[in-house]
């Protein structure tokens, strides 16, 4: 009996790239902060010096209120379609284009947002430029 191939990953290579860069980002604050107290050492004196410091709870707290990733990560098609505008350099939407990105915002950010188009740019378009170029 022979094993079958596992199915073959069809999602792009600036996708695949992109999503492993996403993965590997700190949760938000707590992580940084986790990393910095370990790689200089603070966390084995603190450890040493107490039973219980609460590190791991103030990580999870601080990743939770100052958060560095989305709630939910772009899709190949909603990655692709906000690069390709990146790319293009365009500066300027269509009512029904900022609704897509708007839509876009709302699901990976789990965040809605009353927005009109002079704050288009800054508050939605803008965020998830930086999501892209993490």
């Amino acid at each position: 009996m022979s094993i079958p191939e596992p199915p073959k990953d069809k999602r792009t290579k600036a996708y695949k790239e992109w999503k492993a860069k996403y993965d590997s980002h700190p949760e938000g604050l707590g992580d940084v902060v986790a990393k910095v107290t370990e790689a200089t050492g603070i966390k084995k004196v603190v450890e040493a010096i107490t039973d219980k410091c609460g590190c791991e709870e103030r990580q999870k707290r601080w990743n939770e209120k100052f958060p560095f990733k989305m709630k939910n990560p772009l899709t190949e098609e909603e990655y692709l379609k906000i690069k390709e505008v990146i790319d293009s350099r365009k500066d300027r939407f269509t009512v029904q284009e900022a609704e897509e990105y708007k839509a876009i915002f709302e699901r990976v950010f789990e965040k809605k947002v009353d927005c009109t188009s002079c704050s288009f740019k800054s508050l939605i378009w803008e965020k998830l430029k930086r999501a892209i170029e993490i």
